[in-house]
């Protein structure tokens, strides 16, 4: 039961992320509260599945690039989100940067917020 409150809350992280850059960025267009859903739920998936296998079959250019490449991979994990859900697009290489660090950041803040809020 408690993975599912997990996974509940990851979800509820990544769709605030991409509502955020959705305000932040006029490149990026989610439109409906299904898309927010099922786009957060694509990157769930992408970053706990398809991530960590890219990253391996990839570790030479990750290495090379002193990390760079990871911005790559990331890029293409929003992409993947993008691709599944409906009502959603991103316009721009710089726009696709812009999704990622937000997306990265309120992963972070709100994943530190929950992991404090479980502590006390």
């Amino acid at each position: 039961m408690r993975w599912l409150v997990r996974l509940a809350v990851a979800l509820a992280i990544n769709a605030l992320a991409l509502w955020i850059a959705n305000g932040l960025f006029g490149g990026v267009r989610i439109e409906g509260w299904e898309a927010y859903l099922v786009g957060a739920a694509a990157l769930g998936f992408a970053n706990a599945v398809l991530k960590p296998l890219l990253t391996i079959l990839t570790l030479p250019l990750v290495l090379l690039s002193l990390g760079l490449f990871l911005l790559v991979i990331n890029i293409a994990m929003v992409a993947f989100a993008e691709w599944v859900a409906p009502n959603f697009t991103i316009d721009g290489f710089w726009t696709y940067v812009g999704t990622v660090v937000v997306v990265w950041l309120v992963n972070w803040a709100g994943h530190t917020f929950v992991d404090r809020a479980v502590r006390r």
